[in-house]
């Protein structure tokens, strides 16, 4: 199978995010044809199309890193039954100037947790509203909803709990063949 670099978002700024200790145990776990990487959002500036004429560096150098991964893999909290705007600034980012997001036609996938039992539900679902829009065909099944996550870890941030472990390698096998069918060649 062709090897795939996958770009990883977490919708998380907290250093101890659950969400990003989430994704960290994704990269341990991935199998050998996804390569997953940690893509940091936290500096990106609100979006505002003003700044397109001169776009901060950090907008050029984020978009840059998108369109060079074959799919994306997002992380996120539940905020208010919905997204974290730092996650949702992202998408805006990558999806402008209009007519060359960065975004369109890589396969994603979409992961939610959170401390609670509904799992980050609204957020997963809003997530993928905006996904559509900009032309991410998004992994339906399994579905990835990540509830009691703070119990989940021990005190060094490694993921311990065996059934998680478990759910989520079979998770990434399903997105490895996601991604293999719907990467752009």
């Amino acid at each position: 199978m062709k090897n795939y670099k996958v770009a990883v978002l977490v919708g998380s700024l907290r250093k101890e995010s659950y969400n990003l200790k989430l994704a960290k145990s994704l990269i341990l776990l991935a199998p050998k044809s996804l390569e997953l990487e940690l893509i940091p959002i936290g500096a990106l500036p609100f979006y505002n199309e003003d700044a397109e004429a001169t776009p901060p560096e950090s907008w050029t150098a984020f978009r840059k890193q998108l369109s060079q991964a074959d799919a994306v893999l997002f992380l996120t909290p539940e905020y208010n039954r919905s997204v974290p705007a730092v996650l949702k600034n992202a998408i805006d980012v990558g999806s402008r100037p209009y007519g060359k997001s960065v975004w369109s036609g890589k396969p994603g996938g979409v992961i939610s947790a959170s401390i609670g039992g509904i799992s980050g539900f609204g957020a997963n679902h809003h997530l993928r509203q905006s996904l559509v829009f900009v032309n991410v065909p998004t992994m339906a099944q399994p579905e990835a909803y990540i509830g009691g996550v703070a119990e989940l870890f021990d005190a060094k941030g490694k993921l311990i709990n065996e059934s998680t472990q478990g759910f989520l390698s079979k998770w990434l096998l399903a997105f490895e063949k996601w991604v293999a069918t719907n990467a752009v060649a």
